[in-house]
């Protein structure tokens, strides 16, 4: 019987895949592929370096033991259809713009037309895949983030996605929110902390690992990490309090760096009398393949399935 799925994360500058053992829930990480590519290239340089890096790793487990792959992709995306919706400020993908991923893929791969392919919001593969395998497991209602290049979140009770109702936000979305001069997005992500920095030292650096590599020589880093600490649990507060959160893990890029703002953040929910017990990630970016290889068990989806429009 086949047990092994595919989990694939695309990424802004990078996509990478690896298979999961969906009946014995296991990553196998000497299946992981990751290839560079330009965001901006044409539909066929795209698909052919996705395809490419996904074959490596089929390559690695045979396609006859595999039982599907899933998809972690960024929005705009018809998550039903795999149809590829970027344009505007997205800035990335655009090229694919109406086009069908799983026809695409399974075209250059020579799988069938039933060959189950499947899609879901990166941040909610994040959140996935750290309740299967990470942080988040054995929790019955948790919230999940990445802070990077933008603000992601999901909210989950009994291992779903709830992405509607009057505990969270619309579609469990919280970077859109209002917060200070513009929204949280602007704030709690890489531009946020860049910006910053540059008003506090009047320098600009690449980003927040250049700007972490300073604690020690410069007194306005920490500064600055303790303040995005205590904003972040602010911020979230009010929305894990309604969702009834028993837990937080923190992804992404600027998690790597969760030691600089992790006091100032427990300290802040303590002052506001939250019992939110709060996680970096361990899995980091193996959290959205893992969360995406889920997708493929067939019993999961159709749970979740009715979720994707609400994506």
């Amino acid at each position: 019987m086949k047990h092994l799925a595919i989990g694939v994360d695309i990424g802004g500058t990078h996509v990478s895949c690896a298979a999961c053992d969906i009946q014995k829930q296991i990553y196998l990480a000497d299946t992981f592929q990751s290839s560079p590519l330009n965001n901006q290239g044409s539909v066929q340089e795209i698909i052919t370096i996705w395809a490419d890096t996904i074959q490596r790793t089929l390559a690695q487990i045979g396609t006859e033991n595999c039982l599907g792959i899933g998809f972690a992709m960024p929005g705009p995306f018809d998550y039903v259809n795999g149809i590829a919706l970027f344009q505007g400020n997205n800035k990335k993908y655009e090229a694919l713009y109406g086009v069908s991923i799983p026809h695409m893929i399974r075209q250059k791969l020579g799988l069938s037309d039933t060959f189950p392919i499947r899609f879901i919001n990166d941040a909610t593969a994040f959140a996935l895949g750290e309740d299967w395998l990470g942080e988040l497991k054995g929790s019955e209602r948790s919230l999940a983030i990445t802070l990077g290049t933008g603000f992601g979140s999901a909210f989950l009770s009994d291992h779903l996605p709830v992405v509607a109702g009057e505990e969270v936000s619309e579609f469990g979305c919280v970077w859109h929110l209002p917060f200070k001069d513009g929204n949280a997005d602007d704030y709690f992500s890489t531009r946020g902390l860049v910006g910053r920095y540059e008003q506090l030292s009047g320098e600009k650096l690449p980003g927040v690992k250049e700007i972490a590599m300073r604690v020690d020589q410069d007194p306005k880093v920490q500064e600055l990490f303790d303040d995005f600490g205590e904003q972040l649990a602010l911020f979230l507060h009010t929305w894990m309090t309604r969702f009834r959160a028993e837990k937080l893990v923190v992804g992404g890029s600027i998690a790597r760096n969760f030691h600089l703002f992790e006091k100032k953040m427990n300290e802040t929910l303590q002052s506001v009398g939250s019992l939110v017990q709060v996680e970096s990630s361990k899995l980091l970016e193996s959290a959205a393949m893992i969360g995406s290889a889920t997708l493929v068990d067939p019993s999961y989806y159709k749970k979740v399935e009715h979720l994707l429009p609400l994506m």
